[in-house]
């Protein structure tokens, strides 16, 4: 998940990106346009049918994109600034409401429920990226970027938490804990579908780190992954992790990069396997959002 930017956007030609030999990209796939005119697009996460539901937090409102008709349409607005998202088994979105920095649970009929609104009674930074693990409890990211909607309601412009940590929620939401520390601005978040690794991206130091998930929700064994920082992240059924911003950029299990896709449109904000087979990669930028055909599927159907 990002700060809103900027961006300036650039003409770009629709070609091939895949090498005869990638080892995750599709032979032949091109990346595709699959919509546009958003204000700046972030949370991309896909339901039990391959739909993505993605934010255009500028514009405060959630779309769908439909895998059977490939149609966006809006499904909820306002959406609490919504930005990183994740879908929960039981077919809600959990997401990261940056207008009064809370984490929301959502239904499928736009109802929400707050989920954490402070933490020891103080306003959190700004719930950035998201990701449950099996048993139902939800790891968040909170680093501080200041946004312009905070003024509407006289959210002081200073942090609350000096710390910009990683969150663990317990599956009965009556206890949060902070279990990491000592990064300068944790962003992109997943985990694996075993629920034994948890991966964290610091943007702000540029590097992503891969920790060992505890019971209780304390990570050990921290490692680092990659001399590269992301907004948004996920991983394929082999593993791969993909990480955003200059492109998306893929790596292996031992953090060897296999891979980089070029993706026109300025920044690119996050990424999700989307499609009835989860073999669609769905990527946002600032303004559009695009696909392309991969060899690999996404892990975290529900």
């Amino acid at each position: 998940m990002t700060r809103i930017l900027a961006l300036v956007l650039v003409t770009f030609v629709i070609a091939s990106v895949a090498r005869a030999d990638s080892p995750v990209i599709a032979p032949g796939a091109k990346i595709e346009k699959l919509g546009e005119g958003f204000g700046f697009t972030e949370g991309p996460t896909a339901d039990r049918d391959g739909n993505v539901y993605f934010t255009d937090q500028p514009n405060d409102r959630i779309m769908k994109w439909s895998a059977e008709d490939k149609k966006i349409t809006t499904f909820m607005q306002p959406a609490g600034r919504s930005n990183g998202m994740y879908f929960d088994k039981g077919g809600n979105l959990i997401s990261c409401a940056d207008d009064k920095n809370e984490l929301w649970l959502i239904d499928m009929k736009g109802g929400h429920t707050v989920l954490v609104k402070d933490f020891e009674g103080k306003l959190m930074n700004g719930p950035n990226d998201v990701w449950q693990r099996p048993d139902g409890a939800i790891y968040m990211t909170d680093p501080f970027y200041k946004r312009p909607w905070w003024a509407t309601w006289n959210r002081p412009e200073g942090k609350q938490i000096p710390i910009e940590g990683v969150y663990f929620l317990s599956a009965d939401r009556k206890t949060m804990t902070r279990v990491v520390e000592d990064l300068k601005q944790p962003n992109g978040i997943t985990g694996t579908p075993d629920g034994k690794t948890l991966y964290v991206a610091d943007i702000g130091a540029k590097k992503t780190y891969q920790f060992d998930i505890q019971p209780d929700g304390k990570l050990t064994n921290k490692k680092l992954v990659c001399e590269l920082g992301s907004d948004g992240m996920t991983l394929d059924n082999e593993g791969n992790l993909y990480l955003t911003g200059n492109g998306v950029t893929v790596f292996d299990k031992t953090g060897k990069q296999i891979e980089h896709i070029d993706v026109p449109g300025g920044w690119t904000a996050n990424v999700s396997f989307a499609g009835k087979d989860r073999s669609l990669l769905f990527i946002t930028t600032s303004k559009a959002v695009w696909g392309i055909q991969m060899k690999t599927k996404g892990v975290h159907s529900k």
